[in-house]
């Protein structure tokens, strides 16, 4: 099996949530390891955050299972239970389905980073548990809705009007 060269493989940042909930994610970056090394089955990724950042809004997935493992620094992870720390070689999982909404924070003052595992399904469902906010996925278009499937208002997303 090949090595990945980390450092050939491109950082992105960036988001697709809508509005100015984009912001709040602002500090993460990632590496695709899985595409670079011509996986199709699952996602693998290298996701760095930065002092003060979330790794996303905290969330749930319908359709696909989720593993992270913490690479470097420290992070705390933030789900229905609480808060727990999270040293390099912790690890959690999420099968989907599981309502338990969840997400990574750096809250110490230096780059963390984590191994994100997840399955790849041609669509996805995700509900968002501090938002009255879901998103569908098909065909790598993103569409963010209430979670009855309403349309998002601008107050909801953070914009003004």
């Amino acid at each position: 099996m090949p090595k990945l060269d980390l450092s050939q493989i491109p950082t992105r940042g960036g988001t697709s949530y809508p509005g100015t909930l984009a912001e709040r994610v602002s500090g993460r970056s990632s590496q695709r390891l899985g595409d670079a090394g011509g996986l199709s089955q699952y996602g693998v990724n290298l996701v760095h955050l930065e002092p003060g950042a979330l790794s996303s809004l905290r969330h749930y997935h319908m359709e696909q299972d989720e593993f992270v493992m913490v690479t470097a620094g420290t992070l705390v992870l933030v789900d229905d239970h609480g808060a727990h720390e999270m040293q390099p070689g912790d690890c959690a999982a999420f099968p989907k389905g599981d309502a338990n909404g969840h997400h990574l924070v750096n809250k110490s003052d230096m780059r963390a980073s984590f191994l994100v595992i997840g399955t790849r399904t041609a669509t996805e469902t995700a509900y968002y548990s501090d938002l009255d906010m879901k998103v569908q996925v098909a065909d790598d278009t993103y569409s963010y809705t209430r979670k009855d499937g309403s349309p998002l208002t601008a107050d909801q997303i953070g914009d003004e009007t």
